[in-house]
């Protein structure tokens, strides 16, 4: 978990205004096309763990 805070917090730091583009963008994805990068991610994660184990 650490690592992900660490990982998500790049982008911000590096590239603010950059960042306040993308979260534009995302706010105009519809919800099951989010959904649906949600599970893509989570099963991706899931299957890295697996693997890793």
């Amino acid at each position: 978990m650490c690592l992900v805070l660490i990982i998500e917090g790049i982008v911000p730091f590096l590239y603010p205004n950059r960042w306040k583009e993308m979260v534009a963008m995302a706010a105009e994805v519809d919800e099951k096309t989010m959904r649906i990068v949600g599970l893509v991610s989570m099963l991706s994660g899931t299957g890295l763990l697996y693997l890793i184990n």
